[in-house]
């Protein structure tokens, strides 16, 4: 079935704004969500920021009832998507449970309450763990815990493919509305600020002010970068088909055009970036959506202040679209919230959506010093009023996953 497919519902909980308006407003003033961690201690460590959502209470969305052994991962995901569910106006006599479906990217789950659960096994023995956590530590626990909150019976998946997760659970979502097995999908990612996910990163040596003289600074495309600032957040849309949208007189934000997956299995260096399979990923989204090179209004770049990652999806960009490369506005909302892993490619996408919605192009900020291998129009440090019609959002994994998708202006 080759139903068109439109987005009805978005919400955002992020470090620059816990609904869709504080969000757009912070993201196109400029305005950086990344500050000092007050979730753990990271007083032994050079890197000491993130992108934190600061003042989080699960209870303003959820309620008091049944949230005391949730974690902050599953709580945050669960209060989106009842901020979805309200912005998409659905209820259970407009579709039932049997006809809502969730999707959601995540490939670290709950893995706060993993350790835990286990540490606890390790010191105090099998015999003495609490049960009431161990329904916390299977990877699908944030989805699974958002189709209890919102009685949704008709699909629940995990996507799990690093930071594509976000943009892969959205394609998911939309191949199974394309099959007509449900009416409306719940899907994006999620990714909550942990101490394990943290110490991995810095212990890695890819979290921005790692080594030592390094500045802390998420500056995408800037040559002052020196790795990535991690984020936190919880991004959703609401997907239908037109036919059930109209039905139901629904807000249509934007249509879902084309999309594309491919997988990089080689490693990426610095000195053999390969584009091949990040070309062939857009080629298909935009062939996929029907449109030509020229149509592209906007691109929402996955770029997080990577060294190489950033040097790579420049150059995949001005491989794919040629001489019209440095005439499609480019920026990294990265800048903003940090990279926010699972959550990422949602949270670009509702960038896009928005950015189609208000004529507003949102900036890559900190950036001062021109870097040559990323030779784009990054929309510097501020908001460029615009109209959008098709915006191209990328998610590359470092794990080899690669996703596009096209959202276009409805009509």
């Amino acid at each position: 079935m080759n139903s068109r497919l439109v987005i009805t519902g978005i919400s955002v909980l992020s470090s620059i704004g816990v609904n869709k308006d504080e969000f757009w407003t912070n993201l196109t003033n400029g305005v950086s969500g990344i500050k000092d961690i007050t979730l753990f201690d990271v007083s032994k460590y050079k890197s000491k920021k993130a992108g934190e959502i600061s003042g989080f209470d699960a209870r303003e969305y959820l309620g008091k009832k049944g949230i005391r052994h949730i974690d902050r991962t599953s709580l945050l995901v669960s209060s989106a998507a009842k901020l979805a569910m309200d912005d998409a106006k659905i209820t259970h006599e407009i579709y039932s449970a049997e006809e809502l479906g969730i999707v959601i990217g995540s490939t670290y789950g709950s893995i706060d309450s993993i350790s835990s659960f286990d540490l606890e096994g390790l010191q105090e023995g099998p015999t003495f763990v609490n049960p009431m956590d161990f329904p916390n530590t299977v990877l699908n626990a944030p989805a699974s815990r958002v189709s209890i909150f919102c009685n949704a019976t008709g699909l629940n998946s995990t996507i799990s493919t690093g930071t594509a997760s976000g943009l892969d659970a959205i394609i998911y979502a939309s191949d199974f509305l394309r099959l007509g097995r449900v009416k409306a999908v719940f899907a994006g990612g999620v990714h909550g600020l942990t101490a394990d996910i943290f110490w991995g990163a810095y212990r890695s040596g890819i979290l921005s002010g790692s080594s030592n003289g390094d500045i802390e600074i998420s500056a995408p495309f800037d040559k002052r970068r020196n790795g990535f600032i991690i984020g936190e957040a919880a991004a959703l849309l609401v997907i239908e088909r037109l036919e059930d949208a109209l039905e139901r007189n629904a807000t249509i934000y934007a249509e879902i055009k084309g999309y594309g997956c491919t997988f990089n299995p080689d490693k990426v260096s610095r000195d053999d970036i390969d584009t091949t399979q990040g070309v062939r990923c857009i080629s298909i989204a935009m062939k996929d959506a029907g449109i030509n090179t020229d149509e592209v209004s906007y691109i929402s770049a996955c770029a997080n202040s990577s060294v190489t990652g950033d040097i790579m999806e420049a150059k995949i960009i001005k491989d794919y679209f040629g001489d019209n490369a440095d005439k499609i506005p480019v920026s990294a909302i990265k800048s903003m919230t940090g990279e926010c892993l699972d959550a990422s490619g949602s949270l670009q996408c509702i960038a896009g959506i928005l950015a189609i919605n208000n004529g507003i192009i949102p900036p890559t900020i900190n950036y001062q010093e021109k870097d040559e291998e990323c030779d784009l129009d990054c929309v510097p440090n501020n908001s460029r009023e615009s109209e959008v019609k098709n915006v191209l959002i990328n998610s590359f994994s470092d794990t080899g996953n690669i996703s596009s998708i096209i959202i276009s202006k409805y009509s």
